[in-house]
């Protein structure tokens, strides 16, 4: 009997909006993706966006369910995004910078598609990366639950005086913190907000995650990593126009009393980058790391 061929592979790609000249790096992955056998789908956001004919929108949801890797194309904001809705299925990413720094989305454009290629011929470093989940408890009741693939961040608002958490790891009690609020980051996090903050870099196989004091009004508050088993509660104890972020996505009406309970998701995210891809070089490359100043002040 003939064999049944091989179904063919769906690769959906996600686009940044609002990017000036964006086609034509999109329609030669099109031709490459397409000319190399693969049913190549748009997210559908990025397809109404786009406007370009020919090419199948899919949902978030049918992407999970459906699609074998997706394409990325943004900087980190966009992978951070779609990552957060992808998790749970478990669909590997790839990231092409359009951004600025790119610690996520790591090929460069004019690199794009022989790195393609070569991780599509599986020629790829394959890398898990952990995300957290938080929960605003009131009264004992949850009324809302976020994820993030970098950090939860409770802070004051803008014109609003000092807040004053309880943070507690594991039921025990670690500290009253008087400060403009508390970053709880992920590895991948700690070269985000946390980094800003002071914090320490995270290498991403750690399973850690780490507490960072914004601004604290006693010095000694200084980070504190803890395992990612960690059960990590904030009480909001006093402040004014308190909120709770997710990758920057903001819960606001948040009260006295009110708990932000902190764990490590039960799913990760999978990156796969090309071959020899190596974290150490992406820091140097973004923290200028292998740079030193001139006598003009000027990095070289």
């Amino acid at each position: 009997m003939p064999s049944t061929p091989d179904p063919q592979q769906i690769i959906a790609l996600v686009v940044r909006q609002n990017t000036a000249g964006i086609e034509e790096p999109v329609s030669r992955i099109l031709g490459f993706l397409q000319g190399s056998g693969y049913r190549v789908v748009f997210e559908a956001d990025t397809a109404a966006h786009l406007g370009m004919p020919g090419v199948e929108p899919m949902s978030v949801a049918d992407i999970g369910e459906q699609a074998d890797l997706a394409v990325v194309m943004g900087g980190d904001g966009t992978m951070l995004g779609i990552a957060r809705q992808l998790a749970k299925y478990d669909i590997p990413l790839i990231g092409i910078n359009l951004g600025r720094l790119g610690f996520i989305t790591d090929i460069p454009v004019d690199r794009m598609l022989p790195a393609l290629g070569e991780i599509l011929q599986g020629k790829a470093t394959s890398e898990k990366r952990t995300l957290l989940e938080g929960r605003v408890m009131r009264g004992g009741e949850m009324i809302y639950c976020g994820v993030a693939v970098n950090d939860v961040v409770v802070a004051r608002g803008s014109g609003a005086g000092m807040a004053e958490l309880r943070v507690a790891v594991d039921g025990q009690f670690m500290y009253n913190q008087r400060s403009d609020g508390l970053i709880v980051s992920t590895p991948t996090g700690s070269t985000a907000y946390a980094l800003s903050a002071g914090g320490p870099l995270l290498h991403p196989s750690l399973q850690g995650i780490v507490l960072v004091p914004i601004a604290p009004h006693a010095l000694s508050n200084r980070p504190i990593a803890v395992p990612d088993t960690s059960e990590i509660v904030v009480e909001i104890v006093s402040g004014r126009d308190i909120s709770v972020n997710f990758d920057m996505q903001t819960f606001a009406s948040l009260q006295h009393g009110d708990e932000i309970v902190i764990s490590r998701s039960p799913n990760s995210i999978t990156f796969l980058h090309p071959e020899g891809w190596s974290y150490y070089h992406t820091l140097r490359a973004k923290l200028h790391w292998h740079e030193y100043p001139s006598h003009d002040g000027k990095l070289k």
